[in-house]
């Protein structure tokens, strides 16, 4: 009797039907390795929520397993969910210089030091367990991004992270294209591709274009220049400074998450800063308006970012005058479109110069579109494929794509959150689900604000609420002051004064009705509240606030 062999498991926890916390876990047999761990924004329905990063449950479960967590790049939706990951799972750290190094601020901001770092470089190789894992080189909107590669006992698996086929990159550092067709030439068993841009045909422009823009707007511009770009976007920042020195103008920096990646990316040489061309922003006023480059946080309006605080003259340190010239040199991200225009809108009430994407070529995205794709497809010629990095438009599309270049539809997974994806080297099948989803990041609290409290804040956000405040009798169980009734975004009381008088009445009714009845429970007391005054109020005024019932004894 043959012994049944073992299977790979390839599980998404993260980045499938969304955009960002991305996290995919391979498993064979007792090893694990995890490809990064982001965060994403909140959804408007998740009211008061800073973060969300993805439910590592199965992950703790397996502790024990897990050989080390591999790192694609250094951006928020692949490496923001570490911290809250490496407070409950001690485990090894891979990442290039660069995105290490991001990583350790955000490590020192939640008090973790005794985290093991491993730094690579692109071309390196190292086993784990049963997994032979090689690096790389990609280009992306920040250095040092690579793809990996893992080599395991049932086939090799590609992750190609975020990734572009740009020529003339800004660093020089060319995509490894040749590594890519040795793997594939070699086998390759499973692709997991980014899928962000899979709905633009063509290419993605070259980082530099936005370089010749910048040039051209620089030369232009009368007076002061803002930027606002994501903090993270090491080759835009590069880009501006190299406008700020043509010109001969001086560099500020605005917003503490741009502040910290450009020191840590100058600090590991990622960028390169003639003498002189950064000043602080306390000694912008020793200059003129025409010899500053302010880069600021807020490109995607972030309500407490510091274009936004510019935008509303609420900044400390920075007051907009109508002869600025602000660039907003990134894309919206889905669903914050709504954010960025009520910012731009305020901008240009304040009368400056307002250029954004769909003005001038200030952005290009950083994800490789459909003829991108297409090359990474025929360069590695997977057996198995699984669109990664996207809501599920894109990931059907990407599905598609790989459909158009001759790929059989059941060599393709349009997997979920969660799903186990397992292989042998002639099949593959969706077997099970592990637990997945959202853990929301509120203040210091992870993973405390659920389902019920959210409703209750749309509840509350909606409705308002209504205490009502009654004191009785421990011995005869009678009511000896109240009830009070207390409104918070429900009514303005004092406007009010017949209706809260109608339902103090109410609750009169109900508390006497059981007193009759000779009920005493406190639970029992407070729904006939509840429902009595709810009934009451529905029927009057046709709302539904949250109604607080306060019991007090004495």
């Amino acid at each position: 009797m043959t012994r049944k062999a073992s299977k790979l498991k390839i599980i998404p926890l993260g980045g499938l039907g969304e955009i960002g916390k991305n996290i995919t876990v391979i498993e064979y047999k007792d090893d694990i390795v995890v490809i990064d761990c982001g965060m994403t924004f909140p959804e408007d329905e998740m009211l008061g929520i800073d973060i969300v990063i993805p439910d590592i449950t199965y992950l703790v479960k397996n502790e024990s397993k897990i050989r080390g967590i591999l790192l694609t790049h250094g951006h928020e939706d692949h490496i923001g969910g570490l911290p809250y990951f490496l407070a409950k799972l001690n485990v090894p750290v891979y990442g290039t210089k660069l995105t290490l190094g991001l990583l350790e601020n955000k490590l020192k901001e939640h008090n973790l030091s005794n985290v093991v770092l491993k730094e690579i470089n692109a071309g390196d190789k190292l086993k784990l367990g049963s997994f032979s894992i090689e690096f790389i080189k990609t280009t992306h909107s920040i250095p040092d991004s690579v793809a990996i590669a893992v080599n395991t006992p049932v086939g090799m698996v590609v992750h190609t992270g975020d990734f572009k086929v740009d020529y003339t990159p800004i660093n020089e550092n060319i995509m490894d294209i040749h590594k890519f067709a040795e793997i594939g030439s070699k086998g390759v068993l499973v692709m997991l591709a980014d899928s962000t841009n899979v709905d633009r045909p063509g290419y993605t422009m070259s980082e530099k274009t936005v370089g010749d823009t910048f040039n051209d707007i620089f030369l232009k511009a009368p007076e002061r220049i803002i930027v606002a770009t994501f903090a993270s976007n090491v080759h835009r920042i590069q880009q501006v400074i190299n406008a700020a020195e043509m010109y001969g103008r001086k560099v500020t920096v605005s917003g503490r998450s741009m502040l910290n990646t450009i020191n840590v990316a100058y600090q590991l040489g990622y960028l390169k800063v003639k003498e002189g061309t950064l000043i602080d922003i306390n000694d912008m006023n020793k200059y003129k308006n025409n010899e500053l480059v302010i880069i600021t946080t807020g490109s995607q309006g972030e309500p407490m970012s510091a274009l936004s605080r510019m935008a509303f003259s609420e900044h400390k340190k920075i007051q907009l005058v109508p002869e600025d010239t602000i660039i907003v040199s990134a894309s919206p991200i889905p669903g914050n479109e709504k954010t960025i225009f009520k910012v731009i809108n305020k901008l240009i009430e304040v009368g400056a110069k307002v250029i954004y994407e769909s003005l001038a070529d200030v952005h290009v995205s950083g994800h490789a579109c459909q003829e991108e794709l297409k090359l990474m497809h025929t360069l590695l010629k997977p057996k198995f494929f699984i669109p990664v990095h996207g809501e599920y438009r894109h990931l059907k599309r990407h599905a598609e794509l790989a459909m158009e270049l001759g790929m059989p539809k059941e060599n393709i997974f349009i997997a979920e959150n969660g799903n186990v994806i397992e292989f042998t080297k002639d099949s593959g099948v969706i077997n099970q689900s592990v637990p997945s989803g959202n853990v929301l990041v509120d203040g210091l609290g992870v993973g405390d604000v659920g389902n019920i409290v959210l409703r209750d804040r749309k509840h509350l956000s909606e409705d308002g609420l209504i205490v009502v405040v009654v004191t009785m009798s421990k011995q005869e169980g009678k009511v000896i002051a109240g009830p009070d009734i207390i409104s918070r975004g429900f009514v303005y009381v004092r406007e009010s004064e017949d209706l809260m008088e109608e339902a103090r009445n109410v609750v009169r009714t109900a508390l006497s009705e059981c007193e009759k009845r000779n009920i005493t429970d406190w639970s029992t007391l407070k729904s006939s509240i509840k429902d009595s005054l709810r009934a009451f109020l529905y029927e009057k005024i046709k709302r539904n606030p949250m109604i607080l019932p306060i019991i007090m004894e004495v």
